[in-house]
């Protein structure tokens, strides 16, 4: 069940799809009762090739978590704030320029850079900067903006 009712509306996040976070003292086994939908993970309907194929995807995917799990967590979030970034640059650079889309996305690096602050690391600095920079993007593009249409009318 997802917070509120209900599931999500969107593909990205189905449940059995989301990575399972887990510490010292979690199974390490993903709990399919969370969704009775998946069924069993041995299920016996399921044809060799497509078995196999779900078994390759599944090795593949602990590969990756492994992986993951030997990358420090503040590369893998400045590596997740720079693609904020370069969202917010891409709507910015639309034509027309998308403020509503580039503006959610400038607010998501704020987010972890201010709110993450030092903890970022090394990187910290060049992502205050990287903030900074598209700010002031944003609000030049804002003004082009808003000049253009003041003259159309």
């Amino acid at each position: 069940m997802w917070p509120g009712g209900g599931f999500p509306h969107f593909a990205s996040i189905v449940i059995g799809r989301v990575a399972h976070v887990s510490d010292e003292t979690s199974d390490t086994e993903f709990d399919r009762d969370l969704d009775p939908a998946l069924g069993d993970a041995g299920d016996d309907d399921l044809d060799p090739e497509t078995a196999d194929a779900l078994a390759e995807a599944e090795r593949a995917m602990q590969g990756a978590r492994d992986r993951l799990a030997d990358v420090p967590a503040e590369v893998v979030v400045t590596n997740h704030v720079m693609g904020l970034y370069e969202l917010a640059a891409i709507h910015l650079s639309a034509s027309p320029p998308d403020l509503h889309q580039s503006v959610l996305a400038i607010d998501a690096v704020a987010c972890l850079v201010d709110g993450l602050g030092e903890r970022l690391g090394d990187d910290y600095a060049t992502m205050q900067d990287a903030l900074n920079n598209i700010r002031l993007a944003f609000v030049q593009i804002k003004g082009q903006v808003a000049a253009t249409d003041g003259s159309d009318g």
